[in-house]
């Protein structure tokens, strides 16, 4: 008789404990106490998630997820997606289910319907899957046949689940499927946790959308219920008074209010700067392009558009071209260019280089076209005409570190002064799709983490996430509610000057290939002003605002020494503007409140007669009355 081999679990801390049998996760949490078992969402068994009741078969590195991992939330949220659907269904018979995964905040399933489902059936849904929660359903995982599933899905009418069985997805693993109480299961490789009970009521139905079976739009069309998951109220609580915020903050209304800029039909994807919006984009220019200058950059310009030949060289042709407009000429076909690198070589080809003049630096607040996807488009932050303050860096290996240093070290000064303190750091490394050998991968990603370093910079790194020619710094700024916004990077491109001939002449003599540094500081100047806007809930700080001072007089005596206000302003350089109009000042003030102008300079009979203005500052119900000169120089100081 042959005994069973004990299995020996061995946990974080290294300590070590043998069993008899298989044992599950949950028993184990259990043996330690019943205070973890309660929280326990899952186990990790070997680097892979178990769910809790799935027995240990072999000897396992094991660690216990609580519900406050990040790995529990996916599974919590994957948790509410088969709620939902079970939901739906018991209200719906005979609705289709397809499938339904976790999302960076909640969850979505996609459904078979013939009618529409309205707002009042996400609330009718939504109280079935608390019904379903307080049920506390087991959840049971098990493996099929897969010619038993295609049986089972058919007989149910789930033609959707028995098409993507019998065309052999995933057929190298086991099929599994999650049972749900005794009546309702849905094909998944997991994990979940022991019971829907488990869930909790931290959840939230949002939206109703379109979608298509296996994302063709030349399949069957079907309807994506959408829905938030937390691991506790007050999370989810705390999220949805985010999302009250962002739509208070949200550009594209803020652009409309303070009359930014707009976008319409004929334009997809493009913006019409209105002047307001014009200043606004002046001031961020006009302030990195200083950056630049203190920063031993040259500012350069190239074609908005170049031969297809050079892209073919460049490797955009093979990696990119999805993604490029196109145009045509006396049979010459042209590419509208979607990044100003290859402009900038060339450039840089047209002297002769030496080892002395590296490392040289250019910039260009260069015009970019990209293909975007008409669904993706969403204002300011994703378009397909922008602007880049682009720059790049020619320079040797050895020069790496201290160029990377010193755009780090410019780039947080930037971000400070445009009111972001929480920058997190994160390094994209190579995808699947990319140029270059993985020695040379080796040799970029390397330098990066070395002069992080050297920065003493603590980073996080992104698998699969540079760019096709090389691995990328990326700068992610938090604002104000919580969000975070990727903007600048500065990447490390050994390919790209070797494919378009860019060479110097080294110390030896000797014809070497310069590295390029990729760098940009706000990335597109469209989406950084949409996130500034966002950032700043439209109250943009007094330097960057598009009408700095507001003229406003009480009475129309002052209509003269309001206009000589004005031109003192001006004069020292403010952008102002004066309001005459023969309202009283309460609803002048009410009204360039909503205009979110940072200063408002009133000016009476009384304050005409004694060479006075009376500024009210933004947020403030105190004022000051100061000596029209003294008012300027207290004015001009916040530039």
């Amino acid at each position: 008789m042959n005994l069973p081999m004990p299995i020996e679990i061995t946990f974080p801390d290294g300590a070590k404990k043998s069993f008899d049998a298989p044992v599950t996760g949950l028993d184990i949490a259990k043996g330690i106490s019943p205070g973890l078992a309660k929280k326990a969402v899952v186990v990790r068994v070997n680097g892979a998630l178990y769910d809790l009741n799935r027995p240990i078969e072999q000897d396992a590195k094991f660690e216990i997820v609580t519900r406050d991992k990040p790995e529990a939330l996916e599974v919590i949220r994957h948790d509410a997606a088969h709620v939902l659907a079970q939901a739906v269904q018991e209200l719906y018979p005979g609705t289709q289910i397809t499938f339904g995964p976790a999302t960076e905040t909640g969850f979505y399933y996609d459904f078979a319907r013939a009618e529409p489902f309205t707002e009042a059936d996400l609330e009718k849904i939504e109280q079935k899957m608390k019904e379903i929660v307080k049920r506390d359903l087991p959840i049971r995982r098990e493996v099929w046949d897969r010619d038993a599933a295609i049986r089972h899905f058919e007989g149910k009418g789930e033609t959707f689940k028995a098409e993507w069985i019998r065309e052999g997805i995933g057929k190298d693993e086991p099929l599994t499927v999650y049972k749900q109480g005794d009546n309702w299961l849905d094909m998944c490789t997991g994990p979940h946790m022991p019971s829907t009970g488990r869930l909790g009521t931290a959840f939230k139905l949002t939206k109703v959308s379109g979608a298509y079976w296996r994302g063709d739009a030349n399949n069957a069309q079907l309807q994506r219920i959408y829905g938030l998951a937390f691991a506790n109220d007050e999370e989810l609580k705390a999220h949805l008074h985010m999302l009250e915020e962002a739509e208070k903050r949200d550009h594209r209304r803020l652009g409309r209010q303070l009359d930014l800029f707009h976008q319409q039909e004929e334009a997809p994807g493009m913006v019409f700067w209105h002047p307001k919006g014009w200043a606004l984009w002046q001031a961020v220019e006009q302030y990195v392009r200083a950056a630049y200058r203190r920063n031993g950059y040259q500012e350069v310009r190239a074609p908005l558009i170049l031969d297809v030949t050079l892209w073919k060289k460049s490797g955009h042709w093979d990696n990119y071209k999805e993604n490029m407009f196109f145009t045509e000429s006396e049979k010459r076909t042209y590419a509208v260019k979607p990044m100003n690198c290859p402009g900038h070589v060339q450039i840089y080809n047209a002297g002769l280089r030496s080892y002395r003049d590296l490392p040289i630096r250019y910039a260009e607040f260069g015009g970019c076209h990209r293909n975007e996807p008409s669904g993706a488009l969403h204002g300011l932050m994703r378009v397909r005409a922008f602007t880049q303050d682009d720059g790049h860096i020619f320079c040797t290996e050895s020069q790496i570190e201290s160029e990377v240093t010193a755009f780090h070290r410019q780039a947080m000064e930037v971000y400070s002064n445009f009111g972001f303190s929480d920058i997190a750091i994160k390094i994209a490394l190579r995808p699947e799709k990319r140029l270059g050998t993985d020695d040379v991968w080796d040799r970029a990603e390397n330098a990066l983490r070395t002069a992080l370093k050297s920065a003493g910079v603590a980073w996080t790194e992104l698998p699969g996430e540079g760019a096709f020619y090389g691995p990328k710094i990326e700068y992610h700024l938090k604002d104000s509610i919580g969000r975070s916004w990727q903007v600048g990077t500065m990447q490390v491109d050994f390919m790209m000057p070797e494919r378009l001939g860019a060479t110097y002449v080294d110390e030896h003599s000797q014809r070497r290939h310069p590295v390029m540094l990729h760098r940009a500081m706000v990335g597109s100047m469209e989406r950084f002003i949409g996130v500034l806007i966002e950032h700043h809930a439209g109250a943009l700080p007094f330097w960057l605002a598009p009408v700095q001072a507001v003229v406003a007089t009480i009475v129309s005596d002052a209509d003269a020494f309001a206009g000589k206000v004005a031109e003192s302003l001006k004069a020292a350089g403010m952008r102002v503007e004066t309001d005459l109009r023969n309202e009283k000042i309460n609803y002048k003030i009410r009204e360039h409140a909503l205009m979110k102008i940072p200063v408002l300079v009133i000016v009476g009979r009384k304050e005409a007669e004694e060479g006075k203005v009376t500024l009210r500052f933004r947020g403030e119900e105190k004022q000051e009355t100061l000596a029209l000169d003294e008012a300027v120089g207290r004015l001009a100081s916040l530039r």
